[in-house]
């Protein structure tokens, strides 16, 4: 039987896969549990498994700006660790990464070879994360890039945009940050089929499928709550100065899936309309 570890097991992410894999041999290590930045602590969790899903990672984008050797010790030296360990127990290795790892500066989707081109602290720290899996175990190991992750078990935008709506006639939302809006129960499902077709090694963008903008999101919310999507007025990333620039197109592409023979992420529209009739974004 399969053995499973989930690194990071008490975030959005890490609780989801546990339903997901559900019925199975799983040990779910939270923060408290298991410091991926402890090369010894690591050896001893991975032993005995052969399947390891790092959903572990510092993701305050902003405080990495004036922290980036804490975000570099969980975002580059805990998947070092992780690989390191599974490579020794031929063990299967999926880290989790993001589009921060590019710019934002193309105008169609970003392939999985596109070659890091980071702009942030978070970002840089990411991408050496990457590198390190691939190094050290990437002839098992999966990369699975996300973007935009909303879910049940943590905060997100379309539940801001909902308690936002009770209390102001208006609201502002960019139009020029350009994604995927993305439901972890969706990523945690794909990640399962990714391990269960044993699929190649290699890169996978794991996003649900189409294009939006903040501004096309919290329309279709506004939508699916019955509230008047009029009420959301278009807005650029000038009026919202943050410490750490956000990539302006985070669209990744999915030609990997296909590759491997599966079906990548069905739309986003239909997620989140499945994730709203699910309570995902209620308030109270």
């Amino acid at each position: 039987m399969t053995r499973y570890l989930i690194t990071g097991a008490t975030g959005m992410l890490g609780r989801d896969l546990q339903t997901a894999l559900a019925g199975r041999d799983v040990t779910a290590l939270g923060r408290s549990d298991l410091d991926v930045t402890d090369q010894g602590a690591v050896k001893t969790a991975v032993a005995g498994h052969d399947v390891i899903i790092n959903c572990a990672a510092y993701t305050k984008v902003d405080d990495a700006e004036t922290n980036e050797d804490e975000a570099f010790a969980v975002n580059a030296v805990g998947p070092y660790n992780l690989a390191v360990a599974a490579s020794a127990l031929r063990a299967k290795l999926v880290q989790i990464s993001t589009d921060y790892v590019f710019d934002g500066s193309a105008t169609t989707p970003y392939a999985e070879n596109t070659v890091h081109s980071p702009i942030s602290a978070y970002g840089r720290t990411k991408a050496a994360g990457e590198e390190f899996v691939q190094v050290e175990n990437g002839s098992r190991s999966y990369i699975v890039r996300t973007a935009w992750l909303y879910g049940k078990n943590g905060p997100n935008f379309a539940k801001t945009m909902l308690k936002a709506a009770a209390t102001r006639d208006t609201l502002s939302v960019v139009t020029d940050q350009v994604g995927q809006p993305t439901w972890t129960v969706d990523l945690a499902a794909q990640i399962v089929l990714l391990l269960d077709n044993d699929a190649p090694a290699g890169i996978y963008h794991g996003t649900n499928s189409g294009i939006a903008s903040k501004f096309d999101q919290a329309r279709d919310v506004f939508a699916l709550a019955g509230l008047d999507p009029e009420r959301i007025k278009p807005t650029d990333s000038s009026a919202f100065v943050l410490p750490a620039p956000r990539p302006a197109y985070s669209v990744l592409g999915h030609a990997n899936w296909a590759a491997a023979g599966l079906e990548p992420m069905r739309s986003w529209q239909s997620a989140q309309a499945e994730a709203f009739a699910a309570g995902v974004f209620e308030t109270a």
